[in-house]
């Protein structure tokens, strides 16, 4: 498993005008050579919204390189990273491979694995693809978040090393499968809810969902 950053990304939330409508978000990031991560937040980059987006629990963004090339052949156009707005494009881990809980150690930061991302209509505005939402929520090929255990830097040649996988071993994938298109499976959704790294967000989607 080749575990390689392909990109680093921040910034702050601008204004944009999309559909001749004022929007203001974050999802706009520029490419940096290392950054900063502390408890709470990644130093240089923020979101527009706090109640649906950010928090402890979702300091570090994180999306799958791999998923680029199929997107840019679903819509037949270039994609310029990071398209969905995410801090780290990296290979090697994609949804299916990962697990809610997993630890992590990128550069001297300690991350862990708290939940997949729940996209909005601003990936498809940012994109100029109207059904990019759409497709991203039917394909589950959304990205995760990381909660910080140890502040740090993360560098552009900064090593990816997992430190413990979770014990339950309830993939990103597969918990985003339940979430998006399978919420009458209690079985599945009690087997989620017993992740103790479950992000609090997530844990309420599922506990609303029982």
């Amino acid at each position: 498993m080749n575990r390689k950053i392909i990109n680093l990304a921040v910034g702050k939330p601008k204004e944009y005008n999309w559909n001749n409508k004022i929007g203001f978000s974050g999802i706009g990031k520029s490419a940096v050579k290392s950054f900063k991560v502390e408890k709470s937040i990644i130093v240089g980059d923020d979101v527009a919204n706090h109640k649906f987006h950010g928090g402890s629990d979702r300091v570090v963004c994180f999306y799958p390189f791999e998923h680029y090339s199929y997107w840019e052949e679903v819509f037949q156009k270039k994609l310029i990273l990071p398209a969905f707005g995410e801090n780290i494009t990296a290979t090697g881990m994609t949804e299916e491979q990962v697990c809610i809980g997993d630890i992590y150690k990128i550069g001297d930061t300690i991350l862990q694995i708290t939940q997949g991302r729940v996209p909005c209509v601003t990936i498809s505005n940012y994109n100029e693809e109207k059904q990019l939402l759409k497709k991203v929520i039917e394909t589950t090929l959304t990205g995760y978040f990381f909660r910080v255990l140890e502040e740090g830097t993360i560098k552009f040649d900064s090593e990816i090393t997992l430190l413990e996988k979770h014990s339950k071993e309830i993939s990103v994938s597969f918990a985003t499968q339940i979430l998006f298109h399978q919420k009458q499976d209690k079985a599945s959704i009690e087997k989620i809810l017993a992740v103790d790294a479950l992000a609090e967000d997530w844990r309420n989607r599922f506990l609303k969902l029982l």
